[in-house]
């Protein structure tokens, strides 16, 4: 999209020069839209202070490293795979691993966009700890934020003990104007399987390096956590998109 506007911008100054010229720069414009193809293929890694999913550490409070590989069709269907170290028996070392695959729609209509899915959360090295997960949630402007309210939804199955779980949340994202900084923000409650109408919450601002490169330091809390691995505490990471 960016690549397009820009195009489009180099074209004005053209508007004095005969048809032929017009008929040359549509036609660039034209071969960089189909150089870029209707497929985006994204990678990302990362490395995290402490893992925390839905405000519990995952990471018996340890460092954690990502990667991501996401593959993204311009109807709007995606997949992606996510790796993470992960502590899998809560109080031990972050030494297991956790694979995240995930397929879902995301859609724009009009300034709305709709995200729905599944995630299949898988541990290789543990028996029984695998399950599936669903998901949806819609974005909306609010001036120069936007504001994400969505729903988790993992169905009875063995690694949950035959129990379901829910997670519903609420998530901002509000842009500094004409600098690199973003604030963000997220409200989250938890029932079932996972928790006891545990809620969560973080606030945090991030900075755009550039090239790819964003530092992000958050405050995240819970409330009835079952372990002290729900203490308040400051998540610092740093990732490199490519």
């Amino acid at each position: 999209m960016k690549l397009k506007i820009l195009l489009a911008a180099a074209a004005l100054p053209l508007i004095a020069l005969p048809t032929a010229a017009f008929a040359q720069e549509a036609d660039v414009a034209e071969a960089a839209e189909e150089e870029a193809g209707p497929i985006e293929i994204d990678f990302e890694i990362g490395a995290f202070s402490d893992y925390r999913f839905r405000g519990i550490s995952l990471s018996g409070k340890d460092p954690e490293i990502t990667a991501e590989l996401a593959v993204s069709h311009e109807s709007g269907l995606y997949a992606a795979a996510w790796v993470s170290n992960v502590d899998s028996d809560f109080g031990g070392k972050a030494d297991e691993v956790e694979v995240d695959l995930t397929a879902g729609f995301s859609k724009d209509i009009g300034p709305i966009n709709i995200d729905v899915g599944g995630i299949y959360y898988l541990y290789p090295n543990e028996n029984g700890f695998d399950y599936v997960e669903l998901y949806g949630g819609i974005t909306v402007p609010v001036g120069s934020a936007s504001v994400t309210v969505g729903a988790n939804w993992a169905p009875s199955q063995d690694s949950l003990g035959n129990t379901d779980n829910t997670y519903v949340y609420i998530s901002g994202d509000l842009p500094i104007k004409d600098t690199p900084v973003s604030l963000h923000a997220s409200f989250g409650y938890e029932d079932g399987a996972f928790a006891d109408k545990k809620r969560d919450w973080s606030i945090g601002a991030s900075y755009d390096f550039g090239s790819g490169i964003t530092a992000t330091l958050d405050y995240v809390d819970t409330h009835r956590a079952f372990t002290n691995l729900g203490d308040t505490t400051a998540v610092f990471s740093l990732t490199k998109a490519f």
